[in-house]
């Protein structure tokens, strides 16, 4: 794997653009127990840049999910579907919350494909989801 440098202002541009949550399963770095990665959405195996606009905020388990990854089969139309991509489209176009607001939705075949590949409705993450809720940090705002 390649290596590559971060400053830490750039680190910290990334994380406020983000403003602390996982852009893809919006969980909250404040209540997490790893740090936040910075991601490459095209990765660099796939002639992805260090640019500021091919980095995304993730939680270590995307992160770490997510890989190399760019598409994937999206579970309705049985299609290979792009990955949802935090920088060039909404995640409201593509997910919503249940009616419990602990597990995501996929409205298009980007959304459903990406709830597949990265597991964003993974065990760990609704019982957090349901536990913030507890305390009234879930859903983001």
């Amino acid at each position: 794997m390649a290596k590559f440098y971060i400053s830490s202002s750039i680190k910290q541009a990334i994380f406020a653009r983000a403003q602390g949550y996982c852009e893809y399963c919006k969980s909250s770095a404040d209540f997490t127990t790893e740090p936040f990665s910075i991601e490459h959405i095209l990765p660099l195996s796939k002639n992805g840049s260090n640019d500021f606009l091919n980095l995304a905020l993730a939680c270590l388990g995307c992160n770490i999910i997510k890989s190399d990854k760019t598409e994937f089969i999206d579970p309705v139309s049985l299609q290979v579907s792009s990955l949802f991509n935090p920088r060039t489209m909404l995640w409201g176009n593509h997910f919503i919350w249940d009616d419990t607001l602990t597990s995501i939705i996929g409205k298009t075949a980007i959304g459903r494909a990406t709830i597949e590949a990265l597991k964003l409705n993974r065990r760990p993450l609704i019982n957090l989801r349901r536990a913030l809720i507890a305390i009234g940090e879930h859903p983001p705002k």
